[in-house]
């Protein structure tokens, strides 16, 4: 089963940026899919970006135009560029991995990493 962990979050100032990342193991062959999602205090985690193996993206409104998600295949590896940060990006990040881009853009897990704290705040 794939493992995932997040790495990256931390405290950063309005208009700041952050870069996370996400390493996956337990798998002996690319993952086909990742996708980064964040939940904040009192709300739903909701997706915001989603890759492929071919490095096909979709993004979440929220995440559009701010966020870039990119991946290394040979590390199994993905990762969530976040420019021009506001206070209401402060979440818990999480991502995750499946053979089914479907799923990805659902977010329908079974199990979830521990997440990385993000908090934008001045």
């Amino acid at each position: 089963q794939v493992q995932v962990v997040e790495s990256g979050g931390g405290l950063v100032q309005p208009g700041g940026s952050l870069r996370l990342s996400c390493a996956a193991s337990g798998s002996q062959v690319v993952i086909h899919a990742f996708g980064w999602y964040r939940q904040a205090p009192g709300k739903q985690r909701e997706f915001l970006a989603g890759i492929t193996s071919g490095r096909s993206t979709n993004y979440a409104a929220s995440a559009k135009g701010r966020f870039t998600i990119s991946r290394d295949n040979t590390k199994n590896t993905v990762y969530l560029q976040m420019n021009n940060l506001k206070p209401n990006d402060t979440a818990v990040y999480y991502c995750n991995a499946g053979l089914q881009y479907g799923r990805v853009l659902r977010g329908d897990f079974g199990s979830w990493g521990q997440g990385t704290q993000v908090t934008v705040s001045s």
